[in-house]
């Protein structure tokens, strides 16, 4: 599982919360691994980048639902689509979900390698043609799904739409016109749910390795993005 990153964080806001208890810390070594090597929930299979909390508050499960987004510029609250997908085929719909933003897109890569806590960096790339994008992402598909430490958003300012593919490797979509995306989501046969509830949503560990570091330093560089923007 390379090293653990304990994260408490809610779904939008990537900033610590109180605990008073740490699962992780009642069980012995041996059950814990166990517990880190179990990847699959019924038909549900996770990535290799988070794994849910040792009392299982909440457990894994594939779906879809509405929320909302309070924007802190003052521009009101922007409708929200959030995702779990099964590793199968959670790359696949990624990809679909990015054909509504068009040609040209802006990229956020977000990378918390080496970081205490919840803290991250945002690295941005403007102006980008979709189709090249699309490449450079089926070449990094291993980093992308299964780095906990690596996260990525594509937006087009203009529609305005966004997706983010999060380091819990959930599925988001921010935008004022959903009904596109949850069409791609309803062909793909992931179902709706309003009360189903995300592995954010409760105590979780991230996982990376120096193999996905070095993986994400290249996707960086092919990006264009520079390391202290």
């Amino acid at each position: 599982m390379g090293f653990l990153k304990d994260y408490f964080t809610n779904v939008f806001h990537e900033r610590e919360t109180a605990r008073t208890t740490n699962s992780f810390e009642r069980v012995s070594e041996d059950i814990l691994q166990r517990h880190l090597e179990v990847n699959r929930y019924g038909s549900f299979t996770l990535t290799d980048a988070v794994r849910p909390s040792f009392d299982l508050k909440v457990v894994p499960s594939e779906g879809y639902k509405h929320d909302q987004y309070e924007d802190d510029q003052g521009r009101g609250n922007i409708p929200v689509l959030m995702t779990a997908i099964s590793r199968e085929r959670l790359f696949e719909v990624f990809m679909d979900l990015l054909d509504p933003l068009g040609n040209t897109v802006d990229v956020v890569l977000e990378t918390s390698h080496g970081s205490q806590g919840s803290s991250h960096r945002d690295l941005y790339r403007e102006h980008l043609d979709m189709p090249v994008l699309k490449s450079l992402l089926w070449d990094h598909e291993d980093l992308l799904t299964n780095d906990g430490c690596c996260g990525i958003a594509i937006l087009n300012p203009q529609v305005p739409h966004e997706i983010q593919f999060d380091e819990h490797k959930l599925l988001i979509v921010y935008s004022h016109a959903l009904d596109e995306f949850q069409d791609i989501l309803d062909r793909h046969d992931i179902p709706r749910n309003e009360q189903m509830r995300f592995i954010t949503e409760a105590e979780h560990v991230h996982s990376s390795s120096q193999h996905y570091l070095e993986q994400f330093e290249i996707l960086r560089t092919q990006l264009g993005m520079d390391i202290d923007y």
